[in-house]
């Protein structure tokens, strides 16, 4: 979702500015392109572009599944060169894609064409889509033309890992998979062990970090926090019970629908969602417990709540509601 990256940005930032970075991220600062497990990120436009080549596997699995089977005898790198032709001429939807690739592949579905373009090719979101309080359909081209600039040549996810750890850490070999879509990193972590430092979870499993990074106390305060769905906390681990559990996990990601998510003392434990009335005039924050607050909780959250309802609505008057799912 385009307002994910404010919101998730505000929940970390002190006095972020979401006019300023829609600015930026019209004057390319910044993009949007498929990049971890193949799904949609807003990147600086010099991580798009070293990221996306270390991230090349994970957006050629497809084409052995039933993707690959459903295009056998296509020749893919025609198509890619076609796709790249025509986003360059100028950007297109995936529909408008797929349409313009069946000229030339008749015998093959517009969706299935235009996903050779996807998954092959680093293709950026660009504006209006992602800016702040605007929209527009997902039109895309190449970070290459977008940015112009060529990708970067390093494929080993090496320096990947490290910045995972940075925010992640301490996490194991399986959370840095599941987090990045890649696999094999095992062996990543071995050749990056001087620069690591291991911890024991409790069950026994093996956690790393940085070397030099500084581990809070374990009675340090954890904020309220209000994230967007589908945010990097909620999806950096394949252990997620270090901040959900799992009776809370069932009730906020759904099948392929995740709700965007409270956090009290560290933990998931809650849903949100902002109402506005017709003409915006009114904005309502209704709150979602999913497991018991105390009142310290809730007035917390209340507070926090409240800047988010000034965030995203200046002009509206606010209400917040407590609700029951």
């Amino acid at each position: 979702m385009p307002t994910n990256q404010y919101t998730a940005l505000w929940s970390r930032l002190v006095g972020f500015d979401p006019e300023d970075f829609s600015r930026r991220f019209e004057a390319r600062e910044f993009v949007r392109i498929s990049l971890h497990r193949s799904t949609i990120h807003t990147v600086t436009a010099r991580d798009c572009l070293r990221l996306r080549p270390m991230l090349e596997p994970v957006h050629q699995r497809p084409f052995r599944s039933a993707l690959g089977k459903r295009l056998a005898g296509v020749e893919l790198a025609a198509v890619v060169a076609e796709a790249r032709a025509l986003v360059e001429q100028e950007p297109r939807t995936f529909q408008a894609l797929g349409r313009e690739l069946t000229r030339r592949w008749p015998e093959h579905g517009i969706h299935d064409l235009a996903m050779v373009g996807r998954q092959l090719l680093p293709l950026v979101q660009v504006p209006p889509r992602g800016l702040w309080q605007r929209g527009g359909a997902a039109g895309h081209t190449t970070a290459q033309s977008w940015l112009g600039a060529e990708l970067g040549e390093e494929t080993a996810p090496d320096e990947l890992v490290l910045r995972y750890l940075a925010a992640f850490g301490p996490a194991s070999v399986k959370d840095a998979q599941s987090w990045s879509g890649l696999t094999r990193l095992r062996e990543v972590f071995a050749r990056l062990a001087s620069r690591l430092r291991e911890f024991r979870a409790p069950d026994g499993r093996v956690l790393y970090d940085l070397a030099d990074a500084a581990v809070p106390d374990e009675d340090t305060p954890a904020p309220a926090r209000f994230l967007p769905e589908f945010d990097n906390l909620f999806i950096g681990h394949h252990d997620r019970t270090r901040v959900i559990s799992d009776e809370v996990r069932s009730r906020t990601f759904v099948g392929n629908r995740a709700y965007p998510v409270f956090l009290a003392d560290g933990f998931i434990r809650g849903t949100w969602r902002i109402e506005k009335d017709r003409r915006g005039a009114s904005a309502t924050l209704a709150l979602t417990a999913l497991e018991p607050l105390s009142a310290g909780q809730r007035a917390e959250l209340e507070r926090e709540g409240a800047e988010l309802l000034a965030f995203h609505t200046p002009d509206a008057r606010h209400e917040l509601r407590w609700t029951t799912d």
